[in-house]
């Protein structure tokens, strides 16, 4: 019966009743019922119509049609046969559910990381709710640079007599990652109730150099280094110890009940060799090692916390990646984190970090002296120190925001240029502001490190980090952040790969924190570009300036060293042909102009044949690939 009847007759039924023709109204409201009826039957007989048992070959199976992807095998054991039933087909693996023949609906391969695929973690391997996830990544970097690099006396070139040496090098660094992962839970909206998860590396690295004594203290080495090294870069352990609102009660945030969260506020455990950094910019701490790590959320996911603990172990020196062996140094992190504080869209950080490195002798892997450094004393020394700090990130209205600042405070036993036990009192600032137009981003950023005025008094005054992975101020783009700078023959660098400040340690992945170094001033000024969905450019300049040089006379033995460090600039491209993470190429240079305290440093105080080279411009200009399957 058709809709449009039914309503008709019951409307104008209505209508005839306020008109007052009883006699007609009652003959349309006996229509009116007759239609009812008429429709009441025909939904009945329906209904017992589809209660009539049909043909099994009537009913689909499911299982037999096509599951997007490449789902692999079932874990899960039919517990009955396709049977006839009003009710339906029972299809035990629910993610494993066909779906009818169409073009939207293929069937992949095991080699396409893009579509649906069970090694990717997209359908179960053991029941319903455990996942394996592999993946596998080729890392290639390429790097020809010019820096300042000290002369031995054993010359590379006969009758040569210069202090500095020529600066060229050339390096290349090949990472082969594979990474295994076994998770079990939900594969979105709930944390894992547990996870296992291992990433062995096998590195190939080789340099060349121009001069003798750099890539080995042994001078008969020559001047090229190839060498290999597996180590482990992840190897942890994760279980989900519950909802934080039931393992902590004073947490609880807003609709828990019974220590339950509605949001999965959720308290995790992880230890083993595992990723960690402590803030936006990895200003202090960004590093894979062995640690014990409880993280977790509450109040609604509002707030997040952690609390970490590493024994570190030592890196293998020409590749950076963990080695066995342990190293007598230990180190404590806590932070939270407050999303939405003060305005939509900023997040703030409070962190606490503690340093205890104890004394020990080391050399690296090249013969070079890295513990304790090859200045003053030269005796072994611990040194613990606190940091307190207060970074931010996000955005009011238009202008994005990452700011941080750091207080370190805490003792030297033995501090190496001092030559005596000091107490450490420094400070870290710094600050980027951005703007975003259209497919434009323009940044303006500002960095301190504070610097040691006085260099043998009993307070070390200069700032340094743990093991800092900064990018800040141009990063990779930048000459004075992405290379190492050895300060000649001291024993130590003027500054560190991936860092702004001028710590002058012996090394930044096996040397000590040293809180007595010149501090630095970086103005910086920023632009970014999406030229194309795939293509993105990026160009920074960098104004380079020293806070305190005092430092630096006492270690080159000179009267003065001014302040202005140079001019930074650089400018890269980062190119994703699949508009995806699977594919990333990225290049680009860095060029440094020396001002007058670089030239102070690395420029022969002299004239003539046999004096010395004059400070050059400084240059480096790198490419990397990263394919991930």
């Amino acid at each position: 019966m058709n809709l449009a009847c039914r309503s008709f007759a019951l409307v104008v039924g209505w209508l005839t009743g306020w008109s007052g023709l009883a006699a007609t109204a009652q003959n349309l409201a006996t229509a009116s019922e007759a239609v009812l009826v008429a429709v009441a039957q025909e939904a009945r007989a329906g209904q017992d119509a589809s209660r009539v048992p049909r043909a099994a070959a009537d009913i689909p199976d499911l299982r037999d049609l096509t599951v997007p992807g490449a789902e692999g095998p079932s874990g899960v054991r039919p517990r009955s046969e396709r049977r006839d039933s009003d009710v339906g087909v029972p299809i035990e693996d629910r993610w494993r559910i066909g779906f009818p023949e169409w073009n939207r609906y293929e069937k992949g391969s095991l080699l396409n990381p893009y579509r649906l695929n069970v090694l990717k973690g997209d359908y179960p391997i053991i029941g319903q709710h455990t996942f394996l996830v592999l993946t596998f990544e080729s890392f290639t970097f390429v790097d020809g640079r010019r820096t300042p690099l000290p002369q031995d006396i054993n010359a590379r070139r006969p009758g040569a007599a210069e202090f500095f040496g020529r600066g060229g090098q050339f390096l290349n660094q090949q990472n082969f990652i594979a990474s295994v992962e076994l998770f079990h839970g939900d594969t979105a909206f709930k944390p894992p109730d547990w996870r296992i998860k291992f990433t062995p590396v096998f590195n190939l690295n080789y340099l060349a150099a121009r001069e003798n004594g750099i890539v080995n203290r042994d001078v008969r080495k020559g001047t090229t280094r190839f060498d290999t090294h597996i180590g482990f870069q992840e190897a942890f352990a994760e279980v989900r110890l519950g909802d934080t609102t039931k393992l902590f009660p004073f947490l609880r945030g807003k609709g828990s009940r019974a220590g339950h969260s509605p949001f999965f506020d959720s308290t995790s455990l992880r230890v083993g060799i595992q990723p960690f950094n402590s803030d936006f910019r990895g200003l202090i701490f960004d590093d894979f090692n062995l640690g014990a790590r409880l993280f977790g959320n509450f109040r609604d996911n509002k707030w997040q916390f952690n609390a970490a603990f590493f024994y570190m172990l030592e890196k293998d020196t020409n590749s950076g990646i963990n080695t066995f062996d342990q190293r007598n140094q230990r180190v404590w992190i806590a932070n939270l984190y407050r999303q939405d504080f003060i305005k939509p869209g900023y997040t703030m950080q409070l962190s606490v970090h503690y340093n205890d490195d104890q004394p020990s002798i080391k050399f690296d892997q090249n013969r070079f002296l890295v513990r304790p450094v090859q200045v003053g004393p030269v005796t072994p020394h611990s040194v613990k120190a606190g940091y307190i700090g207060w970074t931010g990130n996000g955005h009011f209205r238009r202008i994005n925001v990452n700011h941080a600042f750091y207080q370190a405070l805490g003792r030297d036993s033995l501090q190496p240029i001092a030559g005596r036990p000091t107490r450490i009192n420094a400070q870290l600032a710094a600050l980027e502001l951005s703007y975003d137009r259209d497919w434009q981003r323009f940044q303006v950023s500002g960095f301190f490190s504070s610097g040691d005025s006085n260099p043998t008094d009993r307070v070390a005054r200069g700032f340094d980090s743990i093991l800092d992975k900064q990018f800040f101020a141009g990063g990779e783009n930048s000459f004075w952040n992405s290379q190492e700078i050895r300060l000649t023959r001291a024993g130590v660098a003027l500054v560190t790969q991936e860092s702004l400040i001028p710590n002058l340690r012996s090394s930044k992945l096996q040397g000590q924190a040293n809180f007595v170094n010149p501090g630095i001033i970086v103005a910086n000024v920023g632009y970014e570009a999406n030229v194309t969905p795939k293509l993105k450019f990026l160009a920074n300049l960098n104004y380079l300036r020293f806070h305190h040089t005092e430092s630096l006379q006492l270690l080159t033995f000179q009267r003065q060293i001014r302040n202005n460090i140079g001019i930074d600039y650089g400018a890269g491209v980062v190119y994703r042909p699949l508009l995806s993470e699977n594919m990333i190429v990225k290049s680009g240079f860095s060029v440094m102009h020396p001002l007058d305290g670089f030239k102070d440093i690395f420029t022969s105080n002299c004239s003539g044949l046999n004096c010395g080279a004059q400070s050059r411009f400084l240059f480096s200009l790198y490419a990397k690939a990263i394919f991930t399957f």
